[in-house]
């Protein structure tokens, strides 16, 4: 039976590349397996090469206090409605939020699953004159990071999350991995 995400449908697994990663989050002799629900009606992307986001953070665990636990991940992109509700009912705040992370359980064979907003991204991305590929890559860098361990609730942990995340966006762009992900009119 397909397992069902949080927002109650079947996520797409994506298959990575065959290499064996090493790094402490993943210490299995496989490669991650990356569940992808787009849940966005108009966000358009390559999920082999989200795939390889999540690759190349776990590659590089140790930097990042082991990085994610071992498991399947699951990645979901949402509208801010979608993610509004997933943040009422479990969090009992219906305000809108950019990424919403839910620990898994590693003895299950469950890493976690990260919920993003496109629509906060592109709003985001538009009024601060950023580009919103790098801006969406920036929430599911977040809330990897959330499952490694950070926590931005207190200013010190929020400072400690944010120099965690520029390390991860500059690993992922030495490492050549630029995602493009675009909104359909």
């Amino acid at each position: 039976m397909p397992r069902l995400n949080r927002v109650g449908r079947k996520a797409r697994p994506t298959k990575l590349p065959s290499q064996t990663l090493t790094s402490s989050a993943t210490q299995h002799d496989t490669p991650r397996s990356v569940a992808i629900a787009n849940r966005h009606p108009r966000l358009r992307f390559d999920r082999r090469a989200v795939g390889r986001l999540v690759q190349t953070l776990d590659a590089h665990a140790p930097k990042f206090r082991g990085g994610a636990p071992a498991g399947e991940l699951s990645l979901v992109l949402l509208t801010d409605a979608a993610l509004a509700k997933l943040h009422a009912k479990f969090l009992a705040d219906p305000s809108t939020t950019d990424v919403i992370t839910f620990e898994g359980n590693p003895a299950l064979g469950v890493a976690g699953e990260i919920c993003v907003s496109v629509d906060t991204a592109a709003a985001f991305a538009k009024k601060h004159r950023r580009d919103f590929s790098a801006e969406l890559t920036l929430y599911l860098v977040h809330g990897w990071l959330h499952l490694a361990g950070y926590d931005d609730l207190a200013p010190e942990k929020k400072r400690a999350m944010r120099r965690a995340e520029a390390r991860a966006m500059r690993l992922l762009d030495a490492a050549g991995v630029r995602m493009r992900f675009m909104l359909r009119k």
